[in-house]
């Protein structure tokens, strides 16, 4: 894998709308501009909004073609050195026709969004980019008062530091869901709910290899299209996945693992982490369903560690895709073995 160059103060980030355009509402303009100043201020970066990230939900989908050419102008253009999505959505494969995927292999940059922002990293790792499962602009760097600290040094580990990442452990708090992004909610703070370690849910051993997954939504939705990867993509992996704010039930999560189980993942992968459901949306039940479908497929020494800080979660962590990870199923801990940027 290509990995990016690492982020340094004063350089641009470019702020992308590739799947929903929320961030362009009138009524959400406030956290957009929260979330722009907290790269800043926070951050010291400059930020370059690209033309069409800002024009609202009805355009941005009706143009899948301006949502590919910012993100292609982005790629091309010398002074951004990542480029941040807004906020997830639902049909950001719309935009794959239209993507310069010569442009995304010859201009490596930290790309950074998680839900239905999948898909996008998938066409970076096809192209052999590393790219970040992590936060976004609405919901990580607009986090109502002020931003997580354990968000914050993710980010600085991870883009700023050419450093191995090493042991990452999960937040010690999570944000509870459900808080309206009205404006005269800005000063209200989410609720904290206290968050306990790793739990191991299958096998006891060690699992290492490459990262590769997202949320667990969309590439159920992608399974048959060109973007979902080839089996032998999987073959000694670190498999990352997670729910959406969907919440499925947990009959859904068990078509969609018995559906993988179907296909050989599970039989290539050396090991598992699964990330923490969004609010506590079925935990337990969940935890009964990844073991029984590990049953199923003859996989009862698989390590799996569970309720793990990413994706649909604030605070959260960052995963490098591509890159070497390590899951210790006995110990339950999770680490990153590389650096996810270069100098």
């Amino acid at each position: 894998m290509i990995k990016p160059a690492k982020l340094r103060t004063g350089d641009t980030v470019a702020i992308v709308s590739l799947s929903s355009g929320l961030a362009g509402e009138s009524d959400i303009e406030w956290r957009t501009e929260q979330g722009i100043k907290r790269l800043k201020n926070v951050f010291g970066l400059e930020v370059k909004v690209m033309p069409h990230a800002l024009k609202g939900i009805d355009y941005v989908y009706d143009h899948p073609e301006k949502r590919a050419e910012d993100l292609n102008a982005a790629l091309r253009d010398p002074s951004v050195k990542a480029i941040i999505c807004t906020i997830g959505g639902n049909e950001t494969v719309r935009i794959s026709p239209y993507v310069d995927y010569e442009s995304m292999k010859k201009n490596p940059k930290i790309f950074s969004g998680y839900s239905d922002t999948t898909t996008n990293h998938l066409m970076f790792y096809q192209n052999g980019i590393s790219t970040s499962y992590g936060p976004a602009l609405l919901s990580d760097f607009a986090e109502n008062v002020t931003m997580d600290n354990y968000t914050v040094e993710s980010i600085k580990s991870t883009w700023f530091s050419a450093e191995v990442i090493g042991d990452i452990e999960t937040s010690d708090t999570v944000r509870k869901f459900g808080l309206k992004w009205h404006e005269e909610n800005k000063d209200k703070e989410r609720p904290l709910m206290d968050n306990h370690g790793y739990e191991s849910i299958n096998g006891t051993g060690k699992g290492q290899g490459h990262l590769i997954g997202g949320c667990l939504d969309v590439l159920g939705n992608l399974r048959g299209t060109e973007l979902f990867l080839d089996l032998n993509h999987f073959e000694n992996a670190v498999l990352f996945l997670e729910t959406s704010e969907e919440q499925m039930d947990p009959g859904m999560l068990e078509d969609q693992l018995r559906a993988f189980a179907t296909m050989g993942i599970f039989d290539k992968v050396n090991g598992i982490i699964v990330g923490r459901p969004q609010d506590d949306a079925y935990y337990d039940e969940y935890k009964k369903v990844w073991t029984m479908i590990m049953k199923e497929c003859g996989q009862e020494t698989l390590p799996i560690l569970y309720n793990a800080s990413f994706g649909h979660n604030e605070p959260k962590f960052i995963l490098p895709y591509g890159l070497q990870a390590e899951i210790d199923g006995e110990n339950k801990t999770f680490s990153i073995l590389e650096s996810a940027v270069d100098e």
